[in-house]
Parts: structure tokens; sequence; C-alpha cells
């Protein structure tokens, strides 16, 4: 994987959290900084996937997401014996 340095500039109460939670993980600071910025390009992406999705056949409702949730929980049984009560939760 090709990687490109950058330089940013973060005010001091962030720089400081961004080492603390780095050292807790075990990363260096580029690491976290890495993954934390994949994980919000990751949530950005699906946010604009499902404006695109309402765009075109609407809103999701609730029954929507209780249908998902019942995939999931499908899923989870298949895939790990049981169901994940937590993550279906929201």
């Amino acid at each position: 994987m090709a990687v490109r340095k950058i330089s940013v500039s973060l005010p001091e109460e962030v720089a400081e959290a961004v080492s603390v939670a780095a050292e807790r993980a075990g990363l260096s600071v580029s690491a976290w900084v890495t993954r934390a910025a994949a994980h919000s390009a990751r949530v950005e992406a699906g946010l604009a996937a499902v404006t695109e999705w309402e765009r075109e056949h609407g809103a999701i409702t609730a029954a929507d997401l209780s249908r998902a949730a019942a995939v999931l929980a499908d899923a989870d049984a298949q895939m790990f014996g049981g169901v994940d009560e937590e993550r279906i939760a929201g």
C-alpha cells in the first residue's frame, strides 16, 4: 500500500487525546489517525449511500429497519450459532 505523508494541525487538547488513545490501543499516532480517518470515511460513504437510496426509493421506515434487524439476527444465528442482541437492538 502506498503511503502519503501529510501534515495536520490539531488543537492541543485533541492532539493529547489522540496520543493517549493511540498509546492505549498500542498503535502509533499515525496508525491510530489512519484507522480513525478510514472509519470516518466509511461512515460518510454509508450515509451518502443511504441518502442516494432514499432519493430513489423514499425514506427508510421503521418497518424497513425491523426487517433489516431480522435479517441481521438470522445471519448471526447462521454464522455464529446465536443472535447478537446488543447489535440488533440499535
